[in-house]
């Protein structure tokens, strides 16, 4: 069966180069920003975005016990702001939109926010680097927010970015991404 996070992974993967910058711009449970973090090494940085106060403690907790490098800047800011807090370009970017496992259900991630998010994102990317976007359609905002990216991303120019949807055609509910490559 065709596992949506491992091909996310294998898409990013040629992207990131040890030493970097990368940014999780949705840091929930810290899952991402622990791979980002193993995958841009001690010498690199992750910044990982999340606006709840106990995504930041599960991230530290999970960094903490997978014994990860030094190498993460957890902040408590919207990810619409990553870049007054990122010094410089990124290889890789991850938004995991929409609410945080195992918590308040109806505080999820919103169109507004996101689409500026992704504009910076967009202007953070360093040459050859690629943002990848993952969408949960399973409620109300999650559907329209996925909706209105596209909506922004279908006219970027095809000679500065190449953009991909990546989704299960016979499962409309499930979660589906984006790929943004430069």
């Amino acid at each position: 069966m065709l596992s949506l996070n491992d091909l996310q992974k294998s898409l990013i993967l040629p992207h990131i180069r040890p030493g970097t910058l990368a940014a999780d711009f949705t840091m929930g449970n810290g899952n991402d920003t622990l791979w980002l973090s193993r995958q841009i090494g001690p010498q690199g940085c992750v910044y990982a975005f999340d606006i709840q106060p106990v995504a930041l403690e599960n991230t530290r907790k999970r960094l903490v016990q997978a014994g990860a490098p030094d190498n993460c800047r957890l902040l408590c800011v919207s990810h619409h702001l990553a870049d007054q807090y990122i010094p410089g370009r990124i290889c890789a970017g991850i938004f995991n939109l929409g609410y945080l496992p195992g918590a308040d259900k109806t505080l999820t991630t919103q169109r507004q926010t996101t689409l500026e998010a992704i504009r910076r994102a967009i202007a953070l990317m360093d040459q050859n680097a690629c943002l990848l976007i993952a969408v949960y359609p399973g409620h109300e905002e999650g559907r329209l927010e996925g909706e209105a990216i596209e909506r922004m991303l279908a006219p970027l120019a095809q000679k500065q970015f190449s953009v991909g949807k990546f989704r299960l055609i016979n499962s409309p509910a499930a979660p589906y991404f984006y790929l943004i490559e430069n």
